[in-house]
């Protein structure tokens, strides 16, 4: 952040007194995520660690440590509660530490650990995941970055083709086959690597397109007998406001018709938005969806699921015991030591179950929460000069616009980290831009949300770091 300079040595630069106060009374606070975050740098490399890091608000570039959460509120280290709104970044769509999960852990950790042998529960969490999301056949990895790779491969292996299609703004996770970026080269727009250690040769089987342009349908049409998929994540984390119904309408009749398998990344959208995720929030079905954070119910899992026809891939087909049948269809490679773990599969089979009797009631009582929440926050920024507009699509919501933010030239990005510290600072758990409710927030939460949001934007102003 650039700090007005003082004309003289005496004048002294009130943004940065208010900068070092507000640091002092920051780490006062946090003392111990601090001290926990220095003893440890030296053995623990860790991204978050160093997340944001700005030279002026340097003191305070640190992960606050959590100690236990429950319901909608999390405890650091040093004992303060905080209202959550990232909610362990969408997995924790029930409030933390739901009764009804907890008790379904507890039972399968009282009869071990069991890896190697199948899981008793594989089979009827399959049968369950499909009725609930009218898949015709499921497998279990560990995370959405190996459930998204798996997915991938898996329409290679079923098309015979090499390429993707992506979007611009798309999160899938962090395999090197989706870590690419258009860039402007000689006039041209190509595609390459997002970061240092992703080869450059990964990128050449990647086409990055721009989300719900029609335009960008032209492009997918003119390489379509080359595309093994389109990948698509239907609501982008930061830009919720972009849901083009229209656009996925179209995608989904040109991949049918040219044979490219139509991959939706559910992993924030799927049990969240509708029971049936995105794909019965568009009304769209895809070939094949990836899955994780809410069904897990805490714990690690990813889900790919999808048509036979694709899923085949994973054991050869349907064949049957006392006939003459076998696995006829030509597999590719997927593996994995703790899929379907026990602790997952008794989360699942609870998540699962429990979703099942709450039917869509569920879903739209917190998408429409959400809206509530948001309106409230916009009608604020308007009435107040505030330049920030909030967008939401159901439980997920966004800053989508912050103008001028401050009258030293300060960008979007340090701007917001600076509310997001403060609201840390005011006991409201929100890193970055966004965040997402759960069913375990109240009434109450809200409104204290809103006026810690209040609060720091005032604190900001009087700071003389936002207009």
């Amino acid at each position: 952040m650039q700090l007005t300079n003082s004309t003289t040595t005496a004048k002294v630069n009130p943004q940065q007194q208010y900068l070092e106060n507000f640091i002092s009374r920051y780490t006062n606070r946090t003392q111990t995520s601090k001290q926990l975050t220095q003893a440890y740098r030296s053995v623990l490399a860790d991204r978050r660690n160093s997340m944001g890091f700005n030279k002026t608000i340097k003191e305070i570039v640190y992960p606050i440590i959590g100690k236990r959460a429950s319901g909608s509120k999390i405890w650091d280290v040093d004992g303060n509660e905080y209202i959550d709104l990232l909610m362990g970044f969408g997995v924790s769509f029930f409030g933390h530490n739901p009764p009804f999960i907890k008790e379904a852990i507890q039972e399968r950790l009282e009869q071990g650990i069991h890896i190697g042998p199948q899981s008793d529960l594989a089979g009827e969490v399959a049968e369950l995941f499909c009725e609930l999301t009218g898949m015709e056949r499921v497998t279990f990895s560990n995370t959405g970055t190996e459930a998204v790779m798996t997915a991938i491969r898996l329409a290679r292996a079923t098309t015979g083709r090499q390429k993707i299609a992506m979007f611009a703004g798309s999160y899938h996770g962090h395999f090197d086959g989706t870590l690419v970026k258009r860039q402007k080269l000689d006039d041209n727009l190509v595609v390459v690597p997002r970061f240092p250690g992703v080869l450059p040769n990964v990128a050449q089987d990647v086409l990055v397109l721009d989300y719900g342009d029609f335009k960008s349908l032209e492009v997918i049409k003119a390489y379509q007998h080359e595309l093994a998929a389109v990948l698509v994540e239907p609501i982008q984390d930061e830009r919720p406001d972009i849901q083009p119904q229209e656009f996925l309408l179209q995608l989904r009749e040109i991949t049918q018709k040219s044979g490219t398998a139509l991959i939706f990344d559910e992993m924030l959208t799927g049990f969240r938005l509708n029971l049936g995720g995105a794909q019965a929030w568009f009304g769209i079905k895809a070939d094949i969806a990836t899955y994780g954070k809410i069904v897990g119910g805490g714990l690690p899992i990813g889900v790919i699921a999808g048509k036979a026809s694709y899923m085949d891939r994973i054991d050869g087909g349907v064949w049957s015991y006392g006939d003459v049948s076998f696995p006829q269809v030509e597999t590719t490679f997927f593996s994995g030591t703790y899929c379907k773990h026990p602790l997952a599969m008794a989360a699942a089979k609870a998540v699962l179950n429990y979703l099942k009797n709450q039917g869509t009631a569920l879903q739209e009582q917190v998408n429409q929460r959400t809206s509530q929440f948001v309106e409230k926050l916009n009608t604020y920024f308007q009435a107040d000069g505030v330049p920030i507009l909030l967008a939401n699509c159901g439980s997920m919501f966004n800053s989508i616009s912050l103008g001028d933010a401050s009258n030293s030239g300060d960008s979007t990005s340090q701007s917001m980290d600076l509310i997001s510290y403060h609201l840390l600072y005011q006991g409201v758990f929100l890193i970055g831009n966004g965040g997402l409710l759960s069913t375990a927030h109240t009434d109450e939460d809200l409104e204290y949300v809103i006026q810690a949001v209040k609060n720091s934007i005032k604190e900001l102003r009087e700071g003389s770091l936002l207009p």
